[in-house]
């Protein structure tokens, strides 16, 4: 991880306050992160002594709930400012975390299951409203790559560090992972406290349409008005989907429709994740250094994954043999992959950067929810699809993905230029204009 802190440090590029900090913080937590989701129902099931068939639906419930939680966590962040409620939540997820190995009964591990998913649920939001307080321009997409990298390999240094722990200590070092992820994520929380933000709050609400939506429910009102903003976050559910495909339609397509062994999985995740970690900064900064406006560099990414999905169809048609199918299966997870790295910066600094300042948390929440929804209908889409015919899941991805691409640039005009543009676009000189009188205030 430090040797990730310093190749970003040397790209150039100014650097915003507590940058450093931020990303070490984002970092860690991702270490933690990584240390349980992989063996999610495993880790509760030998933490809590529980089934897991009461762990499973434990987490489902909570996890919905989470989802319910979101719109709050979005009002939270436009009334105290994203940082205060990051610091909140990481507090949150220390304190669950070191309370799970205790939490034996049911109630109470439902009791800590809902309070820490609501905090995991909401972190999106208020990490992607942090960045917005932290960053202005060109920053924020260069944070946007920075962050998935940084979470990409954390996350896999994660499972890798629990996965050494479990050979060497078996089941009963789960609740030594446990108390590791408390630390985690106070340690997170500490850094993120040295960070400097700046909030734009508006003085008077009558005085600013966006300072009179901040308060009260009239903030939901106004996002579900902005209809460039809605057809964003529309265009970005397709998108989404896509997301999903790699961990819950592609084992199941290998299994069931190329009959491939089940270790190809994990080569493919192994190679989305080191692409990710090793050269998701590099992309984006050669994304964000050509000048392609936010759209449209959002919309090369879709069309990447529909050329992924498309692969897929081809592949799926073809079924070659055992080795030609392996490296068809990793050319394809590239260019998957690659179309997430164009994807994720653009998107994410897209949506930050077309939220208005004093009610940003709340767009961002709905923005958000494109993707919780997109991940919680994938299972039961991908499954229905693949029933008919393995290929038909791709097919219907690769239109979704078609669609957004061609929804983000239909949206970009309707969007506000400071969103589009990463840096404000350059303008031809008129003849010249005599400066505006200034007055005393």
């Amino acid at each position: 991880m430090a040797v990730f802190m310093r190749k970003a440090a040397a790209s150039g590029e100014a650097k915003v306050a507590g940058e450093r900090s931020l990303l070490l913080g984002i970092g860690i937590s991702s270490v933690g992160i990584g240390m349980y989701v992989p063996f999610s129902l495993v880790f509760f099931h030998h933490v809590t002594g529980l089934s897991l068939t009461v762990v499973g639906l434990v987490m489902t419930v909570t996890g919905l709930a989470g989802l319910a939680f979101m719109p709050l966590a979005g009002t939270a962040v436009d009334r105290f400012g994203a940082k205060r409620v990051n610091l909140v939540l990481y507090g949150i997820r220390a304190v669950g975390f070191a309370l799970y190995p205790l939490a034996g009964s049911l109630a109470a591990f439902a009791a800590v299951s809902l309070v820490t998913a609501l905090a995991d649920r909401s972190f999106s939001v208020v990490q992607q409203s942090l960045i917005g307080e932290v960053a202005r321009g060109a920053a924020r997409d260069r944070l946007q790559a920075s962050t998935r990298a940084l979470q990409n390999a954390g996350m896999g240094a994660g499972a890798l560090l629990v996965s050494g722990v479990l050979a060497l200590w078996g089941t009963g070092a789960f609740t030594w992972t446990a108390w590791g992820n408390a630390l985690a994520f106070a340690l997170a929380g500490l850094l993120v406290g040295r960070v400097r933000t700046v909030r734009v709050v508006p003085a008077a609400p009558s005085a600013d349409p966006a300072g009179a939506a901040a308060a009260g429910p009239a903030g939901y009102r106004t996002v579900l008005r902005d209809r460039p903003f809605l057809g964003l976050t529309a265009a970005n559910f397709l998108t989404a989907l896509g997301y999903s495909a790699l961990s819950v339609l592609f084992p199941l397509y290998l299994s069931t429709w190329l009959t491939a062994p089940d270790s190809l999985t994990g080569a493919a995740f192994t190679v989305n994740t080191v692409l990710c970690a090793g050269i998701g900064v590099l992309i984006a900064g050669r994304v964000r250094r050509s000048g392609a406006r936010r759209t449209r560099s959002a919309a090369l990414g879709a069309l990447l994954f529909a050329a992924a999905f498309v692969g897929q169809i081809v592949l799926g048609t073809l079924r070659p043999g055992q080795t030609a199918t392996l490296i068809a299966l990793l050319a394809i997870v590239v260019v998957y992959t690659l179309g997430e790295l164009v994807h994720s910066p653009s998107g994410g600094a897209l949506s930050v950067s077309a939220a208005p300042e004093a009610v940003r948390g709340r767009y961002l929440a709905t923005y958000q929810l494109s993707y919780s929804l997109a991940g919680a209908l994938a299972p039961s889409l991908f499954t229905a699809l693949l029933a008919v015919d393995g290929r038909l899941p791709w097919a219907v991805l690769a239109v979704a993905a078609l669609g957004a691409a061609l929804a983000l640039l239909r949206l970009e005009r309707h969007l506000p230029a400071d969103a589009v543009h990463a840096e404000p676009p350059v303008v031809a000189p008129a003849a010249a204009v005599a400066p505006a009188p200034v007055t005393a205030a």
